[in-house]
């Protein structure tokens, strides 16, 4: 007898509809043959002792018969624990065990443990999103995985924690109608929940020219570099930078929300409410950080999209890892090739790094003589290629905190105050690119034609940008960073149109380049 029920895969972020075809001869043999066909990996080879136990634990006894599992399209690598719960429903619908024969309706996907209990699998998301696409009005998925896949409206999502439970809501449905209620989430009040920071920017004292970049950063979404000897506050500056960040958009945590599902790191609210702060250490590899393996998973710089990846001690990163990030910093999106299959993960994400300017530490710092020969800082320096440089909008020094600054007792800037600030610049950028109809979020985003649109220069200002150009040797990529970086400044002061000063203050952000440590 054949039975039928809809499961699915996740490739990249997106999911493949996968149809679970359960035959058995119904011919007791002396041994148990279970065949599972269609490409699958070892995960779900192994699913038959964990689909046999859970049926036997949950009071059903199969004997040993010829059973054969084909997960099709054929063509399509399948690997997870996601499809026991369809196979064990097939099973018990070949067998008599269910009073509805016709599964269309209803996809299924979930792990099982020994004793029948229904566990949670990564990516949901986006299967939610293809059922819908699909037009399959009912998904039957883990009791964990319910607030994720409930973010998806027009799919009745209803959670389950067992084999015995599922059982029951197909067993009491009537024409494909389940007569329980399905799940609900209130998206909207997700996102309108207030976000609670544990760190604030008035927390640092001093350094205001580093907090007047991050603001400046912040509001356009520009990467930024910031330079200066072991504790002057780099790191602790980096920390306080999602405090200042502008919220999610409902389609920015959607895209954000699938790439986490996917990667398995989605936390029990179903959808991301704050950009992610991502921050690996120094010895990840090239793979862990664009992404990789068989089937090729998001890394590090997709798991930052629509937020923040810092990275801390950036010359300590191998060399050949920050090159891979070279091409993801331009176009905003990592493309992984395999012999099998070729995906492509987004990563629109804001890059904040932070380095010592020499291997002791202290070059140029005026309190500590800095140790370290020509040669030694110049290879220190070399990891960072000019390449990856140019493509950092801001680059700002991170001097030592005196000592009055420090011990100070006035008040510094709040968060609050300056994500105010952030939040009335990106909503004039919202409103300007809604205008053109152009589909981006901030002014980084800016390709060469809107930037000859929206930052028109005056005769000053041209002057004065073609002689940075000539004396600090700036690259045609570096101009155009330049005048995205005057444009946010301009935003921060709701000004029309750029200024020599807008200017003058984006210019001085490149400083730090390479002649800072000519």
């Amino acid at each position: 007898m054949l039975f039928k029920a809809l499961s699915a895969a996740v490739y990249g972020i997106d999911a493949n509809l996968i149809d679970v075809e359960v035959d058995y001869s119904g011919v007791v043999s002396d041994q148990d043959h279970f065949h599972t066909v269609g490409l699958p990996d070892a995960a779900v080879r192994e699913s038959r002792d964990r689909v046999r136990a859970a049926i036997k634990n949950s009071g059903y006894l199969i004997p040993p018969t010829f059973i054969t599992i084909n997960l099709a399209p054929a063509d399509l690598k399948k690997e997870g624990s996601g499809f026991d719960l369809p196979i064990a429903v097939g099973i018990l619908g070949a067998y008599g065990a269910l009073r509805v024969t016709d599964l269309s309706q209803f996809l299924m996907i979930g792990e099982l443990g020994l004793d029948g209990g229904v566990r949670p699998i990564p990516g949901m998301l986006p299967i939610a999103v293809m059922a819908r696409e699909k037009s399959i009005p009912n998904m039957i998925v883990p009791t964990a995985n319910a607030a994720e896949a409930a973010v998806v409206e027009g799919v009745n999502v209803y959670p389950v924690s067992s084999l015995l439970d599922v059982l029951e809501l197909l067993n009491t449905s009537v024409v494909g109608v389940i007569q329980r209620e399905p799940f609900r989430v209130a998206t909207g009040e997700l996102l309108g929940k207030l976000e609670q920071f544990t760190v604030d920017f008035c927390d640092v004292r001093g350094q205001q020219t580093a907090k007047r970049a991050l603001e400046v950063a912040a509001a356009g979404s520009h990467n930024i570099l910031m330079i200066g000897p072991p504790g002057s506050g780099k790191t602790m500056l980096a920390k306080r930078l999602p405090s200042i960040l502008a919220p999610l958009s409902f389609e920015e945590a959607l895209e954000t929300t699938k790439i986490h599902s996917v990667a398995g790191v989605l936390n029990g609210d179903g959808l991301v409410t704050q950009r992610p702060f991502r921050s690996p250490h120094h010895t990840i590899s090239d793979a862990g950080l664009i992404g990789g393996g068989i089937v090729p998973h998001p890394g590090e710089v997709s798991l930052a999209h629509n937020g923040l990846l810092f990275l801390d001690e950036l010359p300590e990163f191998p060399r050949n890892v920050l090159e891979a990030m070279r091409q993801p910093l331009e176009d905003h999106t990592v493309t992984i090739a395999r012999a099998s299959m070729s995906l492509s993960f987004p990563a629109r994400f804001m890059l904040a790094a932070a380095m010592n300017p020499c291997p002791c530490g202290y070059f140029n710092d005026k309190s500590r003589e800095c140790m370290c020969t020509p040669p030694m800082i110049q290879r220190y320096v070399a990891k960072i290629s000019g390449p990856l440089l140019d493509r950092i909008d801001i680059h700002i020094e991170v001097p030592a905190v005196q000592y009055k600054e420090l011990r100070g007792g006035a008040a510094a800037e709040g968060s609050a105050q300056i994500r105010t600030r952030v939040m009335a610049a990106r909503q004039i950028q919202k409103q300007r690119f809604s205008k053109a109809k152009e589909k981006i979020y901030a002014n980084t985003q800016m390709n060469t034609r809107q930037i000859r649109a929206y930052c028109e220069l005056s005769a000053d200002a041209e002057r004065l940008l073609e002689r940075a150009m000539q004396q600090q040797g700036l690259t045609a990529r570096a101009h155009d960073r330049i005048l995205k970086v005057a444009r946010t400044i301009a935003d921060l002061e709701a000004a029309e149109s750029l200024t020599v000063a807008h200017l003058a203050e984006a210019i001085q952000y490149r400083t730090l380049d390479r002649s800072y440590w000519s």
